[in-house]
């Protein structure tokens, strides 16, 4: 496994790391999710990330009874904040109130006395800007986070977080969140260039666009039963489950068996490609995913094969 810092953080998180999006504490048994954390772990994945509203907090509580049997010291745990947990007023967003209390909620469910990094899962429009870096720093100086981050940020909002807390002595975000794949490459236009420059990491997530870089789909009407597309995680994949793409997801595999890889491990190495990307986040619902995917952490691909990658799927990615 190989390593990058965490944008200009002196923090080193494994290129490959582990998700619990839909998965943990949900439709995967717990004693496969924790197979799965054990698995990761073992070949060398030290950031494990999560959020607070994945399975209502059950994903947390997985996630943690997991990393329990390591060394503190040894893993990057991160977990988030924004949704909804309640119907109250101050039940979602990332207001002073909500951000604090939820931080030591997500502690206690994570069976941990401080968060790695700790991300807002979304921007929000109606809290102050100020309010939301200052409580961020806040839990940093009170040894509650070290690092913390956001996700799904664009690349204005990123720059006015990061100058506000130079021009304030607060603790600058360090990371991004973004959805980034090969079938979706809208951050590269703004947010890779601003957050290389800002000196902010992105662990992005959802590398494999929900599977489908797997190859694992031949078609949109014969999804295999027990996938994503064959469940309600289909909704999130819809827009990717076209004759057209699939079709050139096929062609891509080819290519990842001429490369002498899998085309999951293909397709996370071209997102690491790009220097600002510090970790691809990977979700998996067996140890043998686990395994399959560590593998590109590895992997030196020729520059060439990622370009007919790139190409090959030009025309069904979106930006």
């Amino acid at each position: 496994m190989r390593y990058r810092r965490l944008g200009r953080a002196g923090l080193e998180v494994s290129v490959v790391s582990l998700g619990s999006w839909l998965t943990y504490g949900g439709t995967v048994a717990e004693e496969t999710a924790m197979a799965c954390v054990h698995r990761a772990f073992e070949l060398g994945v030290n950031f494990f990330d999560t959020a607070n509203v994945y399975a209502g907090g059950r994903a947390e509580q997985v996630m943690g009874a997991a990393l329990s049997r390591f060394r503190r010291d040894d893993y990057v745990l991160a977990t988030k904040v924004y949704f909804p947990v309640g119907k109250g007023p101050n039940d979602s967003g990332l207001s002073r109130k909500h951000v604090w209390e939820q931080a030591h909620h997500s502690l206690r469910r994570l069976g941990v006395d401080y968060i790695d990094l700790y991300q807002c899962h979304r921007y929000d429009a109606d809290t102050p800007l100020e309010e939301t870096c200052r409580v961020m720093d806040d839990l940093i100086r009170a040894g509650k986070v070290l690092y913390w981050g956001t996700s799904e940020w664009s690349a204005d909002q990123l720059r006015a977080a990061t100058e506000l807390c130079r021009a304030e002595g607060w603790s600058p975000p360090a990371s991004n969140q973004p959805q980034y794949s090969a079938l979706q490459r809208r951050i590269e236009a703004a947010v890779l260039p601003t957050s290389e420059k800002l000196g902010i990491g992105n662990v992005v997530w959802s590398p494999l666009a929900q599977g489908v870089l797997t190859g694992k789909y031949r078609s949109p009407d014969d999804a295999p039963v027990g996938t994503r597309a064959a469940s309600q995680g289909r909704q999130f994949m819809e827009s990717w489950m076209t004759v057209e793409t699939l079709d050139a997801v096929a062609a891509a595999g080819k290519v990842a068996e001429q490369a002498g890889c899998s085309l999951a491990q293909l397709a996370l190495v071209w997102c690491l490609r790009q220097p600002a990307v510090s970790s691809v986040i990977a979700g998996a619902t067996r140890p043998e995913h686990v395994d399959d995917n560590v593998l590109a952490g590895d992997l030196d691909v020729d520059p060439e094969v990622l370009d007919t990658l790139t190409e090959l799927l030009d025309p069904v990615a979106a930006r």
